[in-house]
């Protein structure tokens, strides 16, 4: 259970840094008007995109296998409903990632660098919240 513990944090880790990472690319796409940084960006957003995909699937894959494995003790845990229930909102974040690295790709981008800046900070409050969740369990 150790391992899967482990490979499950491992994940998560790898996870959170680049959804921290990508919508600072995206901040940085939305202020350049030069044609070949867009392009530049649009690939290292393509490939950070596609390399942090398995890795969520990874996270959640471990997370399940762990939850199978003290299913008896997390099932009446509400802090643990609650961290699954913030899992959903980050997987949603991890899919609009997705879509706004195919609005660049293709130059249809209408957002702003400010609204990157915004959505940049979603990610840090679900991990707050996850991370207190699952070390305090104030519930």
């Amino acid at each position: 259970m150790l391992w899967v513990k482990a490979f499950h944090i491992i994940f998560v880790i790898c996870w959170f840094a680049g959804i921290f990472y990508l919508p600072r690319l995206f901040v940085n796409h939305a202020m350049t008007d030069h044609l070949e940084t867009k392009k530049q960006l649009a690939l290292m957003e393509y490939k950070l995109y596609r390399f942090i995909s398995p890795l969520a699937w990874l996270a959640v894959a471990f997370g399940i296998w762990l939850s199978y494995l003290n299913w008896d003790f997390y099932k009446t845990e509400a802090w643990f409903h609650i961290k699954l229930l913030l899992v959903l909102p980050l997987i949603a974040y991890h899919m609009a990632c997705g879509y706004f690295m195919r609005q660049f790709q293709n130059d249809l981008n209408s957002k702003t660098h400010i609204f990157f800046r915004w959505f940049n900070e979603i990610p840090v409050l679900i991990l707050f919240a996850v991370v207190i969740l699952v070390v305090v369990r104030p519930l």
